[in-house]
């Protein structure tokens, strides 16, 4: 069962509050399709909202999306149109029939129930890791299934890392509708490492924490679509330098230990939830009109 009737529950239960304590991540997990719109893509990738969105149907002659329940299968058509190109070439590769394709967005985007702070325009999209080896998967399956980590210790890749995997992600990143990729950074440094060509796709693909189970893509905002908003691009360069050293490094990886703070001092404050006046003002109309 989807996580829209709690949403909806949610929803119900703060109306005095709405607008005051985060209500837009309510208001658009409780929505269960997309606005009937020209799709078009609406502020950032982490403050944002899509009309029009489409659906990445559950099964495809070359993908199957997981997790179904979360109802985050819907997307920008530009974004969706990429899955299932890239879904073709990874059935290519020994082993993979397809893609296994997780999270995508919201039917209306926006901020999520739980989990992601971006993909919130229909332009991010996650991809597991586990190469599917069959593309039948019942609905109880996928919400089950578990991905599979490519590293143990977050300094190398284990033996789930396979040339399947360099060969999508590469094919990925050298798409020029591909903005970035976000992977765990074994992954890059291998890829630097392994490299002997063009290297020029290796600036898209930039190492961030978590993305060892999945990796993310983020596309371009569509040309002509100005109310959506470009991340500042990458640095120059292929970004296989020092920086990139640092990721695998104990100032990153190792803990450090966290000051003592004093029994009457106030407990740290976290992120405020966005509240739907944080969002672009066409997101309003988008959330509540057909």
């Amino acid at each position: 069962m989807r996580l829209l009737s709690l949403a909806a529950a949610l929803l119900c239960a703060v109306p005095a509050v709405a607008n005051e304590w985060g209500s837009a991540r309510l208001e658009f997990g409780a929505v269960d399709g997309p606005s009937l719109a020209v799709p078009e893509a609406y502020g950032s990738y982490a403050r944002g909202c899509i009309a029009g969105a489409v659906e990445l149907e559950e099964t495809g002659p070359t993908w199957q999306a997981m997790r179904l329940s979360r109802n985050r299968n819907w997307g920008h058509p530009e974004t969706i149109d990429f899955l299932k190109e890239l879904s073709v070439f990874a059935a290519t590769q020994p082993g993979w029939e397809g893609l296994y394709i997780g999270d995508i967005s919201q039917p209306r985007g926006g901020p999520m129930l739980t989990g992601h702070r971006s993909h919130q325009m229909g332009l991010d999209a996650d991809i597991w890791m586990l190469p599917p080896d069959r593309l039948n998967l019942t609905y109880n399956e996928r919400q089950n299934l578990s991905s599979i980590p490519i590293t143990d210790d977050f300094r190398t890749l284990n033996e789930n890392w396979g040339d399947g995997h360099f060969e999508v992600i590469k094919r990925a990143a050298q798409d020029p509708r591909i903005a970035r990729i976000f992977v765990t950074a074994p992954a890059k440094l291998h890829m630097c490492a392994t490299e002997t060509g063009d290297r020029s796709y290796l600036r898209k693909i930039r190492p961030w924490w978590g993305h060892f189970y999945h990796f993310h893509i983020r596309l371009h905002c569509p040309e002509g679509e100005a109310g959506c908003r470009n991340q500042a691009p990458p640095p120059p360069g292929d970004g296989c330098d020092e920086t990139l050293a640092w990721w695998v490094s104990d100032d990153a990886l190792v803990p450090k230990p966290r000051p003592v703070r004093p029994t009457n001092a106030p407990a740290p404050r976290g992120r405020a939830p966005l509240r739907l006046a944080d969002l672009p003002e066409q997101c309003a109309p988008i959330l509540r009109t057909q």
